[in-house]
């Protein structure tokens, strides 16, 4: 009876994690684990094999545990371990999960084509040109019109929301117009990852290699998400070399230079520095104005220049969030029909100037979080899951929250590639604990006052 009870929490607990996780993640990581046992307040679930077992343990095991203890509050802990079939108990139980078959009928309909969409509205046509991005504009523009491999790899790199991913859709959207005949596989970091560990999972690693090592124009985007993931850098190594080797154009971005990018392997450091590394720059004035004034003579309602340059003024923090902002002031005038005037506009964008006008980054409040707790800072981003580097790590994701306008996946992203749920577990885990933790909320008063002094 036991037993059966033990597996109707399992049951749950799939259920949840595939609406906590998503459907995708829930089918590739969650679906291969089989229940074991519960023993001494240690659940044991069964890994098909040790890549799978590492990869749940590093990167699920804290959302298992908290469904766990959700129908189980005894439960301590959960333990990944390497099992065969006959061991354990099958996840097939599991209704709402889909069947094997289908898994891979849908890993054969992805595999017919690895690249993301294109965005039509990024093109070199629409991309404003100013000091911050000029190298970077000038060498796609090189790459993009080169019969002929001019650097490789092409290394682009800029904080989120300067441009990267504009630059990276043009350049394709260009090599497409000029020569059709070429195979472009444009696609981010995680997508790859997430194809090479489905390939190893079905056994159909030399289909994955003879599909990425033989496109003409390999694309990956945010290249970071794959720093601490050494099977996945193994293999992108290895496609990288046979492509240049073959004088086939490699072309990556990422939020950091490659000698900067922490967890990547040393030799592919070294590789992603071969060709042209470009940076692109935090926006000044002049270029803000000028993306504004570009947008501007596309909208639907004439917008004042004093407008445009109060907002150019006010939203520093990158071409994102500045293109967003005109948004706002665009759909107030459409929609509810006001005068777009400076005073309005201040506003419309009240909630985003207060934020604004701190200037908190992530890198500062991972530094400061950092030294506050005496850990490195190259734990934000670790795997390492003991309470004196979770907790920090946590509390930054936090404050991250709270002082910035980044998104959940991005503020993931720059926590060694994590998803947004793991943020909101952060945050939620953080807002409970001040509640009844006093150290902790002091802890959080202190770093918000050194922070929001500093900004």
């Amino acid at each position: 009876m036991r037993d059966e009870a033990e597996k109707r929490i399992w049951t749950v607990v799939c259920r949840n994690l595939q609406s906590d996780l998503g459907e995708s993640v829930a089918n590739s990581w969650i679906k291969p684990l089989s229940f074991d046992r519960i023993e001494e307040d240690v659940v044991y679930l069964g890994a098909p094999s040790m890549f799978m077992r590492d990869w749940v343990q590093n990167n699920y095991a804290e959302r298992v545990l908290h469904h766990f203890r959700r129908e189980s509050p005894s439960v301590k802990n959960v333990e990944i371990v390497v099992s065969d079939d006959n061991n354990v108990v099958s996840n097939d139980e599991i209704r709402n999960i889909s069947a094997q078959d289908s898994k891979k009928q849908a890993k054969a309909e992805e595999q017919n084509d690895i690249s993301i969409p294109l965005d039509p509205k990024l093109t070199f046509e629409n991309f404003v040109v100013g000091k911050p991005n000029e190298l970077a504009y000038a060498a796609a523009l090189r790459v993009a019109e080169s019969d002929k491999v001019a650097f490789n790899p092409l290394f682009l790199y800029g904080s989120v929301g300067l441009g990267k991913t504009h630059l990276m859709n043009a350049i394709a959207w260009s090599i497409k117009s000029r020569d059709p005949k070429r195979t472009i596989a444009y696609l981010s970091a995680e997508k790859f990852m997430y194809q090479f560990v489905k390939a190893v999972r079905y056994k159909d690693t030399m289909a994955f290699k003879e599909q990425f090592r033989s496109v003409d124009v390999l694309m990956i985007d945010d290249i970071q998400f794959i720093c601490g993931k050494d099977s996945t850098q193994e293999e992108f190594f290895h496609t990288f070399n046979t492509l240049v080797d073959n004088k086939r154009q490699v072309i990556v971005s990422a939020d950091k230079s490659p000698s900067d990018l922490e967890g990547m392997e040393e030799r592919l450091k070294s590789r992603l520095g071969w060709g042209l590394v470009a940076d692109i720059h935090p926006t000044t004035y002049e270029l803000r104005l000028g993306i504004l004034q570009s947008k501007a003579a596309l909208a639907s309602v004439s917008i004042p220049d004093k407008v445009l340059e109060f907002v150019a003024h006010k939203v520093t923090s990158n071409i994102r969030e500045l293109e967003g902002a005109l948004n706002r002031i665009i759909a107030s005038a459409v929609f509810v029909g006001r005068e777009i005037t400076v005073e309005s506009a201040r506003e419309v964008l009240s909630d985003l100037l207060r934020t604004s006008e701190r200037k908190v980054t992530i890198d500062e409040i991972q530094k400061k979080v950092a030294n506050h707790y005496a850990i490195k800072l190259s734990d934000m981003s670790s795997a390492r899951r003991l309470r004196q580097v979770a907790l920090p790590r946590q509390v930054a994701m936090y404050l991250a929250k709270k002082l910035t306008t980044l998104s959940l996946p991005e503020i993931g992203k720059n926590f060694g590639g994590r998803d947004h749920t793991t943020v909101i577990h952060a945050v939620k885990k953080v807002e409970s604990a001040m509640q009844t933790d006093a150290s902790l909320a002091e802890d959080i008063r202190l770093l918000l006052q050194v922070l929001e002094k500093a900004s």
